[in-house]
């Protein structure tokens, strides 16, 4: 064993006796959601379409009032996302680690766009944005090269926008799927 990798770390996950910054670990990890597995990735646009149903579903908010809530959380996404993903880069020692899935949930938000509040739009919402988060058709893998967090976040927003598009354009071409 080496003295850089201890036998008790694990590559997937952080580190437990690093200095962490809590609100930064807090909001990266989507408050902890990233720390699951398989495929944390997953779990953080699962976590994302759960939150969004569960609003739709206890609050009954209009189509407007859905957007708005949608509009909100991508905004504080980004804005707490951006800088949270960086300083967790920063304080884990990794490029880009997996368990920062805060960048998956502004993603999978943005593909939620519009959307009626339905399992099937959400589940549809869930499969394009994991396909297009996974295959990152140009450019969204160029955006991985952005600087620390906006490299993590801004691939996402990317790939959102993609499936945002496709599952609009899924909404106009089949009419049932209202």
């Amino acid at each position: 064993m080496s003295a850089e990798s201890p036998p008790h770390e694990s590559p997937a996950a952080p580190d437990q006796t690093m200095k962490k910054t809590v609100w930064a670990w807090s909001a990266a990890t989507f408050f902890g959601t990233g720390l699951l597995k398989p495929g944390p990735g997953t779990w953080g646009s699962v976590a994302a379409v759960l939150l969004w149903a569960a609003f739709a579903w206890l609050a009954h908010p209009s189509a407007l009032t859905l957007l708005i809530a949608l509009l909100i959380g991508i905004a504080l996404t980004l804005a707490l996302g951006i800088p949270a993903a960086t300083i967790v880069e920063r304080e884990s020692g990794r490029h880009d680690p997996q368990f920062i899935v805060i960048d998956e949930v502004a993603g999978q938000w943005i593909t939620l766009l519009f959307s009626p509040a339905d399992w099937r739009h959400g589940l549809i919402a869930l499969v394009l944005f994991r396909l297009f988060d996974i295959v990152k058709p140009f450019p969204v893998r160029r955006l991985e090269r952005l600087p620390a967090g906006l490299g993590i976040v801004f691939d996402d927003v990317a790939a959102g926008l993609y499936a945002f598009c496709i599952a609009s354009l899924l909404r106009i071409l089949f009419r049932f799927w209202p």
